[in-house]
């Protein structure tokens, strides 16, 4: 098997680049930047990496040269404005399928990795199954249901569209100030943190995304992928102190303090030229009743995944950011130590 990766810098790319480490695996790594500190310029066997982004056709078709599976985890959580989302998301999503179409004689899979906000805010009452109306909150969950469009209207070879709930795990960033705050003994919440949430480890995101590559059942289809427990924004900032041996004090904030912060982070960023998460719309979606998923799909076509306890996955999570150096030393140890 011959794989193409995209995004294998990022978060969950690395994971996926992880695990195509079977000896009959062979991974072609298309990267932007690709540079000395980049794990990609060491030597592996069967690891070719081609200089180059999604709006470079040659580069596209260098990277797919004998490739037999594709698997698309590139794109843009960010931009000044929503159009950077699309230009990444959905215009990155077209110029890759084109490409692949090409070469529809020759690959077998192509396997996108979209999100959950794709779809619409929904409560353990009522999850959001993968067939129902799509509501995207945000300019990021809209340009992501566009990139869905361009693989099921476009693609000429058989592909799969997993939509992971929010990720979390080793070398991730975003969950990092929830951990920092919970290692200063607070929770911080907004809304009473009564808003539910389905989360996945990146490591069971992985194992999915690889099984999918390959499995006949998961053809032509979009699937959810998340753990199924389901978690209040309240119990995990709780969840998070306890990996970290704290008790933090849960700290209610109103939901307009947000929406200030998100205004205020879009304005910061369009007078800076640096994109920030929070801009583009991104309150509606922060501020959802919930982002539950329904995992029926996922245990139907790929079997039983994504079954790392939250609590298991939270701790593994603590011990790389105190590793890595990314909480204060000893800031939630030694108060553990002291109660």
């Amino acid at each position: 098997m011959r794989v193409l990766l995209t995004g294998a810098s990022g978060f969950v790319g690395s994971h996926l680049w992880d695990g195509l480490t079977a000896p009959d695996c062979e991974v072609t790594l298309l990267l932007r930047n690709p540079d000395n500190r980049h794990r990609a310029t060491q030597s592996s066997p069967g690891l070719r990496v081609v200089r180059g982004g999604l709006a470079d056709g040659g580069a596209l078709r260098e990277a797919l040269e004998e490739v037999t599976h594709v698997l698309h985890c590139a794109g843009a959580t960010k931009a000044l404005r929503p159009a950077g989302l699309m230009a990444a998301n959905q215009q990155g999503t077209r110029n890759l399928v084109q490409a692949v179409n090409e070469r529809r004689d020759r690959i077998e899979r192509f396997v996108l990795i979209s999100s959950l906000a794709a779809g619409h805010p929904a409560t353990s009452v009522s999850p959001a199954r993968e067939d129902d109306p799509s509501d995207p909150q945000s300019a990021y969950g809209r340009s992501k249901l566009a990139a869905e469009s361009e693989v099921r209207e476009g693609c000429l070879v058989p592909w799969t569209i997993l939509r992971p709930a929010a990720v979390y795990g080793p070398r991730d960033t975003e969950f990092l100030p929830l951990f920092q705050a919970a290692a200063r003994g607070l929770a911080p919440v907004f809304g009473g943190g009564k808003q539910e949430l389905s989360l996945v480890h990146v490591k069971d995101l992985a194992e999915t995304t690889l099984t999918a590559l390959t499995h006949p059942d998961a053809r032509g289809d979009t699937i959810n992928v998340a753990s199924p427990e389901i978690v209040t924004a309240r119990d995990l900032a709780l969840g998070i102190g306890a990996a970290l041996g704290t008790r933090p004090r849960p700290v209610s904030l109103p939901w307009w303090l947000l929406e200030s912060v998100c205004m205020a982070q879009t304005v910061w960023s369009r007078c800076t030229g640096r994109p920030t998460i929070l801009g583009n719309g991104k309150f509606r979606e922060l501020s959802a009743p919930g982002w539950v998923a329904d995992t029926t799909r996922l245990r139907e076509r790929l079997g039983d995944l994504c079954r790392t306890p939250l609590e298991a996955g939270l701790q593994q999570t603590a011990a790389w950011y105190r590793k890595e150096g990314r909480l204060k030393p000893g800031s939630a140890d030694s108060r553990a130590k002291q109660a």
